[in-house]
């Protein structure tokens, strides 16, 4: 592994440290609730501004389009970004409700 740094004390190596969100995936014919894998301090817009197709979730369960009735759990299942009607962070999800 190389590090280095710059003159602020910034350092880079060769290893990506990215993140772990929970989030919800809204697609037209499912919800998906699971984590995606950010670069620290990036938003999950930039995940999704990423030129690669498909966004990778782990430790997903997929509902019914509605979120009502979970139809299965996997490890991990790649969604096509084209596919997704609205993405939120279940972070910011809670924060909100806990405000009211």
């Amino acid at each position: 592994m190389v590090t280095q740094f710059d003159e602020k004390g910034k350092f880079f190596t060769d290893i990506i440290q990215k993140e772990p969100v929970w989030v919800t995936v809204q697609l037209a014919d499912s919800r998906i609730h699971g984590l995606i894998h950010i670069r620290s301090e990036a938003r999950i817009k930039e995940e999704l501004d990423d030129p690669t197709p498909f966004l990778a979730v782990t430790q997903a369960d997929v509902y019914s389009s509605d979120g009502t009735t979970r139809l299965f759990t996997t490890r991990f299942i790649a969604i096509n970004k084209a596919q997704i009607s609205w993405i939120t962070s279940d972070h910011d999800t809670f924060n909100k409700e806990a405000e009211k």
